[in-house]
């Protein structure tokens, strides 16, 4: 599967960096796909998303506050950002330091789903995010990717092939 990274200028700012992933020949950026799918039945939740999203990139930089973190394997760096502790929506992102997040797809918690193990959806992007990270680290010890200067951007070869 074929991965391409791309920045979000207008939730991205001088505190922190936004990023989704364009998966093989789709239009939309998995983060696209999430608004769109729950666009209609969880508006007050995406608004509250974004909003988060948007403080980070312009305001605060990438802060615990806003993710829960260890949402994958020890040091990949897949949290998961919601608006309020007890809201229902999850969307998976990976997290490089303070700078800069790359937010991926997700979709409902309820509360009845103590783990997103037990949600085949929240389980389906939960790993593609780990396999999009591994394949994001391996480019970077290969230097294929690199950091910019301020750290703020990823620089390099941005399209890379995941795993099914």
């Amino acid at each position: 599967m074929k991965c391409r990274l791309k920045k979000i200028p207008h939730l991205s700012g001088n505190k922190a960096s936004v990023y989704s992933v364009i998966i093989d020949q789709c239009q939309d950026t998995l983060f696209e796909v999430f608004l769109k799918e729950n666009a209609e039945l969880h508006m007050n939740e995406l608004t509250n998303i974004l909003l988060r999203i948007k403080t980070m990139g312009q305001k605060v930089g990438i802060i615990d506050d806003f993710l829960k973190i260890h949402e994958g394997r020890y040091g990949d760096g897949v949290c998961a950002l919601y608006d309020v502790p007890n809201s229902k929506l999850r969307v998976y992102c990976i997290r490089y330091g303070s700078q800069i997040i790359i937010i991926g797809g997700g979709g409902i918690k309820t509360k009845q789903t103590r783990a997103f193990q037990e949600s085949p959806k929240l389980t389906k992007e939960n790993y593609l995010m780990r396999e999009i990270s591994r394949a994001i680290t391996k480019n970077i010890i290969d230097k294929n990717i690199c950091y910019s200067d301020d750290g703020l951007e990823f620089e390099g070869e941005l399209e890379f092939t995941i795993k099914k």
